[in-house]
């Protein structure tokens, strides 16, 4: 029994002195993992640190190199460019008319420019409705463009949200374009609605487009496509860069609506104009496509004419009183605003081989292209040539001795205009 006793106190001793000397032994081990977590600084790598410098200085050098050679090359391009010559006339020999005074002219409303903007459609086919206003009621009004061209970017807007970007958004238009408008939202005079916010009064859509163009996009790109929403936001970016078209005006006295100012002040009918092109590509008296950018609307009903009678359409409706809208292509070496004429040169095309197969041939080849719209007011005959007097909203117009007109060979209308738009009533015996 005693012998037990003292081997189970043996043991407790033991035990005890075994759990004395873990402790004894962990503490200072406990102790010392407590403390091994600091913080310190980063190593330093002297060397790589250096190398790293010398491969910063070595690419600020090539850097500052390749900016200025790049520069360099930049200036170089831009000083050939600056000093390349034009392919001109030589005007010392022509005979063309001399002043605006030498045409037969039709009433219009003087030359206005276009400043910074793509909207020559709009100018001349609002230039070509006050001139029929004047020849249908009698009253003389100056509309305005810009109301125009508010709403046919409204259109445009609604048609790329509705065709998910397969419909251009851009300056360009047709005649069409003021014909729709007109009849969709009525029409304004300039007294009412400029367009332009600026105090030069000058316009410039360079940074209306790009916003615009921006926000349709991002529809777009983001799936935010909420048609009512989205055209209210393109108003905003139009208000914005425009100003807010009007509800009603007072002109003369009275207060109008725009439709009720076409209706009474105008009184023009928007069924009765036709647009008008000549092409070998489709079949003659019927309507047809005019494939180009600015035909957004994809309109089919383009008259389509032999050259013969489209030319004839034009010349006799000018002897006769009637102004129209053309457009087509200010391009070629033949025009120069310098001199206020646009002809085709006998080194271009001789004038007795200017047919319809040498007019399509420039409308295959992308010589002959859809990019200006202007007013035909006035005929003259200069020894045995046709000359037409056009009202010009461009830039180019303004830089000769005529401010805001051409002078327009017949020749250069048969081969370079694609289209025009006219009353219907010059169109008798022609329409299917």
């Amino acid at each position: 029994m005693k012998k037990d006793a003292n081997h189970s106190f043996l043991s407790c001793i033991r035990i005890g002195l075994v759990a004395v000397l873990a402790v004894t032994v962990l503490l200072p081990l406990a102790s010392v993992q407590a403390q091994d977590a600091v913080y310190r600084a980063k190593n330093e790598y002297p060397v790589l640190d250096e190398i790293e410098a010398d491969r910063a200085a070595h690419q600020a050098d090539r850097d500052s190199l390749r900016q200025d050679v790049e520069k360099k090359f930049e200036d170089a391009a831009e000083a050939r460019k600056e000093a390349k010559l034009k392919l001109r006339v030589d005007w010392s020999g022509i005979q063309r008319p001399g002043d605006p005074e030498d045409f037969d002219q039709i009433w219009h409303n003087p030359p206005t420019p276009q400043f910074y903007t793509g909207s020559c459609w709009a100018f001349c086919s609002v230039s070509y409705l006050e001139s029929e206003a004047k020849r249908l009621s009698g009253n003389q009004v100056k509309l305005a463009e810009m109301w125009v061209v508010y709403w046919e970017y409204v259109e445009k807007a609604r048609s790329f949200l509705r065709s998910f970007g397969h419909t251009p958004v851009a300056e360009g238009g047709q005649d069409h374009g003021t014909i729709e408008v007109f009849r969709q939202y009525g029409v304004v005079p300039k007294s009412a609605y400029t367009g332009v916010l600026t105090d030069q009064g000058r316009h410039d859509h360079t940074p209306l487009l790009a916003e615009l163009k921006g926000y349709l996009q991002w529809v777009l790109d983001s799936g935010s496509w909420d048609e009512q929403q989205n055209l209210a936001a393109v108003r905003g970016i139009l208000d914005k860069h425009m100003g807010r078209p009007p509800e009603t005006f007072s002109y003369a006295g009275e207060t109008y609506d725009p439709r009720t100012f076409l209706q009474e002040v105008l009184q023009l009918d928007m069924d009765d104009y036709i647009a008008v092109v000549s092409r070998l590509d489709a079949p003659f008296f019927t309507r047809v496509l005019l494939d180009v950018p600015d035909n957004w609307r994809l309109k089919e009903d383009y008259l389509n004419l032999p050259l013969e009678d489209w030319y004839r359409v034009i010349k006799q409706a000018v002897q006769d009183g009637y102004t129209l809208a053309i457009g087509g292509d200010n391009s070629e070496p033949g025009m120069d605003g310098m001199f206020d004429t646009a002809i085709i040169p006998a080194w271009d095309i001789p004038a007795q081989f200017i047919n319809q197969a040498s007019r399509e041939l420039r409308i295959v080849n992308g010589t002959t292209s859809d990019d200006h719209g202007v007013h035909v007011v006035g005929y003259t005959r200069l020894g045995d040539g046709d000359w037409f007097l056009l009202k010009d909203s461009n830039r180019s117009s303004r830089l000769g001795q005529y401010k805001g007109y051409y002078f327009w060979s017949g020749d250069y209308i048969r081969l370079k205009m694609l289209s025009f738009t006219i009353h219907k009533d010059r169109l008798a015996g022609l329409l299917e």
